[in-house]
């Protein structure tokens, strides 16, 4: 269950940086959003 929560998290997420950020800063939000999908499905506690 977990896994499926990081990778829509991570998926709507990225997909939101890419229509309302430029470029470059869509892609240096991977990072950030990449950490807090993994918060967010993991160490939340919210999915267990």
């Amino acid at each position: 269950m977990e896994r499926k929560i990081f990778w829509l998290s991570f998926t709507v997420l990225g997909l939101a940086a890419d229509f309302i950020l430029p470029l470059w800063w869509a892609l240096g939000a991977t990072i950030p959003i990449g950490y807090i999908s993994w918060w967010l499905a993991y160490r939340s506690g919210w999915f267990e």
